[in-house]
């Protein structure tokens, strides 16, 4: 008689990977994204103490959150242009590596021109981080559920808005502005050794090389046209959310105390707006992106009226957020889909086109503001962008049945 061994197994994926290490490898993944979110956005509350340190005007400050949004800028596409043949789970460690040093020469920065320059360097990886993390997530997944995999990648960016940029800025006034900094360094090492503990192996493309990505990449008007909707129709919330702080105070009529309320529910609604948007992604993307646009542009237009009232107004920028966040994860997922053999480039540049909406948001909405149209005037401006947006959208729509 002789006895037969059973053995029970984890569920395994199609691409051969266990519903535990996708899990594993998704948070450490979404970990660096918390990391980059605390970054981008906790130097705005930190601005007074940084101009009293190194000298200068808040508004002078400001140059070093437009120095971080200009390396993600360059950093996208000359990283993903010059890295797309190496490994994958490589290239992610080189990143993070690279961001933590970067926020390193933050904190130890000790003049103005040296805060701009580490601030430049830290958003250098940022566009591609989150190109190449969205690869190897998608990557591990059956493809049906690859819009939920990079939508969890992504969910580290809300996330930040609700923990870790109110944390980091508080350390920051507590204990001086470069703590904060500090403090991101450490994720950013911490993203490290979980991305080596946690990330599978993943190869980049052999074939690959600059010239190949830059040519295939220019040559897809599709790709262009989804940037463009990046840049222009999200830069509509960008307009809105620049100006929040005075808004909450000057036409909703609150203390400056309540600001960081309007904060969470933004952080909120972003987080939510990233659950949903992956399950829409598998849904359609195309689809969800309308959706997407539409809804942020009418909540902007709706903000107009509902800043006079806090708890509407606090209703409103939680859907302006949620909506937005539909749009963001989309946007990425279809740029991975059109930019053909160029995935590395074209993934990375999503982050460079929204970095461009936060530029072109906050400008235009500055400009009504100094014209004498008060602070729901950005809102306008923001649905006008989101119409913008749209009509690209409808646009890419036409021609790709067109090309069908």
């Amino acid at each position: 008689m002789t006895a037969t061994a059973t053995t029970t197994s984890a569920p395994v994926s199609p691409t051969g990977h266990t519903a535990k290490h996708v899990t594993l490898a998704t948070l450490a993944l979404a970990m660096g994204g918390f990391a980059i979110g605390t970054t981008e956005f906790v130097t705005m509350g930190l601005l007074p103490e940084m101009a009293h340190t190194v000298h200068v005007s808040i508004p002078s400050a400001g140059h070093v959150i437009s120095s971080y949004a200009a390396g993600v800028v360059v950093g996208a596409p000359l990283i993903a242009v010059f890295g797309a043949k190496l490994p994958r789970r490589g290239l992610l460690l080189a990143l993070m590596a690279m961001f933590a040093l970067g926020n390193a020469l933050s904190a130890v920065a000790t003049s103005y021109g040296m805060l701009v320059g580490a601030r430049f360097f830290a958003g250098l990886p940022h566009g591609a981080f989150f190109g190449v993390a969205s690869l190897v997530a998608a990557s591990m997944v059956d493809p049906a559920k690859r819009g939920r995999a990079v939508s969890m990648v992504m969910l580290g960016l809300p996330i930040a808005n609700i923990a870790g940029v109110p944390a980091a800025t508080w350390m920051g006034q507590q204990f001086g502005w470069r703590t904060a900094y500090w403090a991101v360094a450490a994720m950013g090492a911490l993203t490290v050794l979980l991305v080596t503990l946690f990330v599978p192996a993943c190869p980049g493309d052999p074939e690959a090389t600059g010239r190949r990505e830059l040519t295939e990449f220019t040559r897809r008007p599709q790709v262009w046209l989804t940037l463009l909707i990046g840049s222009v129709g999200f830069g509509g919330m960008f307009a809105m959310y620049s100006y929040i702080a005075p808004t909450v105070t000057d036409v909703t009529g609150l203390t400056k105390s309540a600001v960081p309320l309007f904060l969470l529910a933004f952080g909120i609604g972003g987080t939510a707006g990233t659950f949903v948007a992956g399950r829409m992604a598998d849904w359609s993307v195309f689809r969800s992106m309308v959706l997407g646009s539409i809804g942020m542009g009418l909540s902007l237009a709706l903000f107009t009226a509902t800043a006079y009232h806090e708890a509407l107004a606090l209703l409103t920028v939680f859907l302006v957020a949620l909506l937005g966040s539909v749009l963001v994860v989309n946007l990425q997922m279809r740029l991975m889909a059109v930019a053909g053999p160029a995935q590395t480039l074209g993934a990375a540049m999503n982050h460079a086109s929204l970095n461009l909406a936060n530029a072109l948001g906050a400008w235009l909405g500055g400009l009504v503001i100094a014209a004498g149209w008060g602070y729901t005037a950005p809102s306008w401006v923001g649905a006008g962008l989101s119409l913008a947006g749209l009509a690209i959208l409808v646009l890419s729509g036409l021609l790709h049945r067109k090309g069908v």
